[in-house]
């Protein structure tokens, strides 16, 4: 028996940041994202044998272990285990023996919710096996309770849901950890066209998004006015991001992200530097309107609104900087899991 999972990563397409504790606490977070054809997937084997065996595919680590309640977390495959310690002290009240297989289609890092949308794969592989009465807000709060709390990930909120519910969702986040998803009933020409027109732009980078995170946290505690203004703005650009889309005011969608673009680099240093600067500058000379960094910034992917014929100019233009482009679809379903 096989118990299979996937869950699609997303792009922050607006309001990124205001997901996160404590400005999400003291003013509310409002964020809209998209999730697209790349994955995070999970298999589980059951066993017989006591053992628990985890395997990384993707990053090309194996581990195996006695089965017991509660596996140590000591920086190797602590999402696995996290997982595992939470559905034995919740759900499974006993050590159980697998082995467990992931894959993610984006390196750690790239700004596309990756962690997160794995802990969904995750969790879901063994809702599916375990019978787990998990509804979809259910998981997703998990989810991010194992990250955040039992694991103390630092990060928001807006990544576990998007992986859980999948499409195009307005996310509204309030105190104590209350999340509404606003799911948008967009016109399948709009998608169409967003996709084409939105280049996803991997720079061949990585960064360590957490220690953006805790500044930008720390910003928030220490009452930094450039820095609360800032994410004050990127509400204000999720509604009319929202707007835009929902309206097919597709030509506004670049300027859009320009605008959020410019206020997010002031929530903390590090969001940006000279290498990123000159890719989103080189983007915009060749007809791209606008653009960001995905995820909290610092590198990874980033993504340009191409309008019109513009899209072939700006892909060659960004060649000389070694990335890669990366072709995607908008995707409605969000964790799907079965069993074989």
């Amino acid at each position: 028996m096989l118990i299979r999972s996937k869950a699609p990563l997303r792009l922050g397409l607006a309001g990124g940041g205001t997901d996160v504790a404590p400005y999400s606490e003291l003013y509310g977070g409002t964020i809209l994202n998209a999730t697209i054809s790349m994955f995070a997937y999970a298999t589980i084997e059951p066993r017989q044998d006591g053992k628990i065996v985890l395997n990384s595919i993707d990053k090309n680590e194996n581990y195996e272990f006695q089965a017991a309640d509660s596996l140590a977390i000591d920086g190797n495959l602590d999402l696995h285990k996290g997982i595992y310690n939470r559905v034995v002290k919740d759900f499974a009240k006993k050590p159980f023996s697998f082995k467990l297989s992931t894959y993610v289609d984006a390196p750690p890092g790239s700004g596309l919710g990756t962690s997160s949308t794995l802990v969904v794969a995750i969790l879901g592989a063994f809702a599916e096996w375990l019978g787990l009465p998990l509804g979809e807000y259910d998981l997703a709060h998990l989810a991010f309770e194992i990250e955040r709390v039992d694991l103390n990930m630092a990060g928001g909120k807006q990544d576990q849901y998007a992986a859980t519910f999948g499409g195009v969702n307005f996310m509204e986040f309030f105190k104590e950890d209350k999340v509404i998803v606003n799911p948008l009933r967009i016109h399948d020409k709009y998608l169409d066209e967003l996709a084409h027109n939105l280049i996803l732009y991997h720079t061949e980078t990585s960064r360590l998004s957490s220690r953006i995170i805790e500044q930008q946290s720390q910003n928030v505690m220490k009452k930094n006015i450039r820095t609360i203004e800032a994410m004050h703005k990127l509400k204000e650009q999720a509604i009319m991001m929202k707007e835009a889309i929902l309206k097919g005011e597709l030509d506004k969608i670049g300027e859009i992200l320009d605008f959020g673009w410019q206020y997010k680099k002031h929530m903390a240093s590090g969001i940006t530097n000279p290498f990123i600067d000159e890719v989103y500058k080189t983007a915009i000379k060749h007809g791209a309107t606008g653009g960001k960094i995905s995820g909290a910034g610092g590198g990874g992917f980033m993504f340009f609104y191409c309008p019109g014929l513009t899209r072939s100019n700006v892909v060659e233009a960004l060649k000389k900087f070694g990335g890669q482009t990366k072709r995607y679809e908008f995707t409605a379903k969000g964790l799907t899991t079965w069993t074989i």
